[in-house]
């Protein structure tokens, strides 16, 4: 590599400038591979611009294990959209794992993230993982971030941090699941420490709101009226947009929520900027329509069209 991009080997550029406390308790010296080594550094550069009638994108950095592949065109309401998969090469994040993408955005763009499939966190018995996302949304830009669900299993640490910063003008649909464990295997909360925090701020810095989850089973951190509250599956999803006031934003959202048989809560965000909702369920399958109920509804109010078929594999 040359020294152009020799920075984003060192740790300053992999490694969140703050581990909570909960995770970094964990940090050790694996005797496998550890922090640094080939294989442990994953990163993911995007930068998309609107080009004559649709978006393209027009740079990209990928260091295994996370890659994409070309984005697609294929939701025929707005063909202009650039649908891309997040993708690992890896069967999941393991141990000493430094993983960090940044997707950039550009004025009047149309973008669709997601992740091809779960992501899985490994056991782990010395240090933990993390993941950086930096999302930046620029003027007049239409992005939805909708990745699918995290799931710890036994004994992984694991820490996540996204920034999203969303100019005044861009509308920014994005969402957070997580999953108590490997469901069908009878497992529940046998991680031992799952961290995340979502920050949403304007291009100048200014903080709109910020969502922080600490999930601790051995420490009883699980099971409380402001975590899962005894479920296994809890989905958040937000819009941050200036194309329809907040309150009526979390109307749809409620509304859209409402018949669906799970707990969930709906508030607008901080200085009117959107609106977001917290779903609680049993299973994925039931929390999956349910988030995809919102994201439609919300859709169609901001937009004007119905969320397309996503296809997965």
């Amino acid at each position: 590599m040359g020294s152009t991009g020799a920075h984003r080997l060192t740790p300053a550029h992999y490694e969140p400038a703050r581990v909570p406390r909960e995770v970094l308790r964990y940090a050790g010296r694996p005797d496998t591979l550890g922090v640094g080594a080939p294989g442990k550094i994953g990163l993911l550069e995007l930068r998309f611009e609107r080009l004559g009638d649709r978006t393209e994108l027009v740079s990209q950095y990928q260091k295994s294990p996370l890659q994409i592949m070309r984005p697609f065109y294929f939701d025929p309401a707005r063909p202009d959209l650039a649908v891309t998969y997040l993708m690992s090469t890896g069967g999941g994040i393991v141990q000493a794992d430094r993983l960090r993408m940044d997707l950039r955005c550009g004025a009047g763009t149309a973008v669709h993230l997601t992740t091809q499939a779960a992501t899985k966190v490994h056991r782990m018995d010395t240090d933990y993982a993390t993941q950086l996302v930096h999302l930046d949304a620029g003027p007049d830009s239409y992005v939805e971030y909708l990745p699918e669900a995290t799931i710890p299993y036994a004994d992984a640490r694991f820490y996540q941090r996204t920034v999203i910063t969303a100019a005044p003008s861009a509308t920014v649909l994005a969402s957070e699941t997580v999953s108590a464990g490997r469901l069908a295997r009878g497992e529940r909360h046998a991680y031992q420490v799952f961290a995340a925090d979502l920050e949403w701020r304007r291009p100048d810095g200014r903080l709109l709101a910020l969502d922080t989850v600490r999930l601790e089973p051995a420490a009883g951190g699980v099971d409380g009226p402001a975590v899962l509250a005894g479920h296994d599956v809890m989905s958040t999803f937000y819009a941050v947009t200036p194309l329809a006031p907040a309150a009526e934003v979390a109307d749809v959202l409620h509304e859209a929520l409402r018949d669906g048989g799970l707990r969930f809560g709906v508030s607008v965000l901080p200085q009117d900027c959107g609106a977001w909702a917290r779903v609680l369920g049993p299973d994925s399958p039931g929390v999956n329509a349910a988030v995809r109920r919102a994201w439609d509804a919300v859709r169609r109010l901001l937009i004007g069209v119905p969320a397309p078929v996503i296809r997965k594999s």
